[in-house]
């Protein structure tokens, strides 16, 4: 028999008071545009629509809002200073060796400089090496290309971070 109740986090989600629940949308991305269109679309029903939703709000960010949405990461190699997602997400450089760490940073200042932002991958799950080689191989892009690669990185790195505001939700 299946159930057609909302899930526990998503229900969370959805009952939480309007400024509250903006916050938590804007710890998973810093984009003001992209919070406020899910917040729009409450209630979900499920946790794919509100993934569906964020896909959308994603595809619709203007290059304003991704620079918004950018400045909430940290570089790759750097997280932040006591923020656990951060660290979490890049856990990969955390076992890195001193040289890959001093090249990242020497990336990192490379693809800033080229294009006005931080590089940006969802760097769940990968190596430190693996982000070291898709820094390298994206930093020949031009501009357009790669706003597109990084709304992208963007939506896979907001998905798991919603799966995550809905567990969270939940414990």
């Amino acid at each position: 028999m299946t159930s057609t109740s909302t899930p526990p986090g998503l229900a969370r989600f959805n009952a939480l008071e309007e400024h509250a629940a903006l916050a938590a949308l804007q710890e998973a991305c810093a984009s003001t545009a992209w919070a406020r269109r899910l917040l729009a679309a409450r209630p979900y029903a499920t946790a794919e629509d509100l993934c569906a939703a964020s896909d959308a709000a994603m595809a619709e960010l203007t290059t304003a809002d991704l620079q918004e949405a950018m400045a909430g990461h940290p570089p790759i190699g750097r997280p932040e200073p006591g923020d656990p997602t951060s660290a979490r997400e890049q856990r990969g450089m955390a076992g890195a060796s001193e040289a890959l760490k001093a090249e990242m940073l020497e990336l990192n200042l490379a693809y800033q400089e080229k294009f006005g932002h931080v590089f940006l991958i969802c760097a769940t799950g990968k190596t430190g090496e693996q982000m070291r080689d898709a820094v390298r191989e994206r930093i020949g892009n031009a501009p357009e290309q790669e706003r597109e690669i990084v709304r992208t990185e963007l939506g896979k790195i907001n998905r798991i971070r919603l799966a995550r505001l809905l567990e969270e939700e939940t414990a």
